[in-house]
């Protein structure tokens, strides 16, 4: 029995650490995680724009950081309140800490999309300059960071147990047209060497088919 036990805590050893490095842990202050990780390290060098692949030196004026997983689903989700009643909800500075789900985007469409649902419209509108097609809530990205899109709600969605940000059908269907590229998996490895955690979706693409 008693070395029974010992095998036991030796597994529960070993569990704890995965558990640990399975979401982010190491930033908690949304704010500062935006000017001192976002951008003052992970863009301190400039980048290209997420959705029109723009690129830029700087965040300027016409730049914003923009939430994959919509911060307005997480606080729904949660059920703890507005904006600012959720910034004293431990759980949601965290979620909204979480680099795995920034991107750099333009303003305006970061303004147009923080409140719409993903789906796939087709031929029901035209897509704009940058390939983003949008019907009343409904917004579809550029065929491009599709796949990208994809991972990071199947991350969002496994890793702090939020509700899907739209159809899953839609999310697995664009995982499997746009798999992870070169600029896609670079940008990962960033922001896991910085936040101490990886997004397993990117690594491993098949396994959104289990969620």
């Amino acid at each position: 029995m008693k070395t029974k036990n010992v095998v036991l805590v030796a597994l529960a050893a070993l569990l704890i650490p995965s558990l640990v490095i399975s979401q982010n842990t190491r930033f908690s202050d949304p704010d500062t995680v935006v000017k001192n990780e976002f951008w003052g390290n992970l863009y301190a060098q400039g980048g290209n724009s997420f959705f029109c692949d723009t690129p830029f030196k700087n965040k300027g004026f016409v730049l914003t950081e923009g939430y994959v997983y919509p911060l307005a689903e997480v606080r729904n989700a949660l059920g703890c309140g507005t904006s600012s009643q959720c910034d004293d909800d431990d759980r949601y500075r965290q979620i909204a800490s979480d680099l795995h789900n920034m991107v750099p985007v333009r303003s305006r469409i970061e303004m147009s999309r923080r409140n719409a649902i993903y789906e796939e419209l087709g031929n029901a509108s035209s897509p704009d300059e940058c390939g983003i097609r949008e019907s009343a809530q409904f917004f579809e990205p550029p065929q491009k960071v599709k796949g990208d899109i994809a991972r990071t709600v199947a991350y969002m969605v496994d890793t702090y147990d939020l509700p899907w940000a739209g159809a899953s059908r839609v999310f697995k269907s664009w995982n499997q047209i746009d798999p992870p590229d070169d600029r896609e998996l670079v940008r990962h490895r960033q922001v896991a060497d910085i936040q101490g955690n990886e997004n397993p979706f990117v690594l491993d693409p098949g396994r959104i088919e289990n969620l």
